[in-house]
């Protein structure tokens, strides 16, 4: 089913601030050498809850840091409201994924370049996982 205008709206609000906000927490943490960006951000149609997708760079520390995330949900919605209070009536409820389709997309890159062809044998590459 289509977002509708609304629900993509709300996403974008959401995805801006949450990329302020996930920074600024890296910052104050002193994590340096890790970059987080909010790639995609989506509602359900009761906007009571918030999908949120991340890539962290580098790709080794993206399960530990959307696990951490998860843990700190409060805190992060708590911020996000108060950024978004003249904007949204109710905070949805954030749950946090790992995006790794650029890493994906790498994968498919080199099997391509390299000796191997996928396209000659589909078991060089892993399935994709459907979220």
């Amino acid at each position: 089913m289509e977002e509708t205008n609304r629900q993509k709206k709300i996403g974008s609000v959401l995805q801006n601030d949450l990329a302020n906000v996930l920074q600024n927490m890296l910052r104050e943490a002193g994590q340096m050498g890790i970059i987080i960006s909010v790639s995609k951000v989506s509602t359900t149609t009761d906007l009571s809850i918030a999908k949120v997708y991340v890539s962290v760079f580098p790709a080794d520390k993206a399960e530990a840091i959307v696990a951490e995330l998860n843990k700190v949900k409060p805190k992060i919605k708590h911020q996000i409201a108060q950024l978004t209070k003249n904007q949204l009536r109710k905070m949805p409820d954030l749950s946090f994924y790992n995006d790794d389709s650029l890493e994906y997309i790498e994968k498919i890159d080199n099997a391509v370049k390299g000796e191997d062809n996928p396209l000659k044998n589909p078991d060089l590459l892993p399935k994709r996982k459907k979220s």
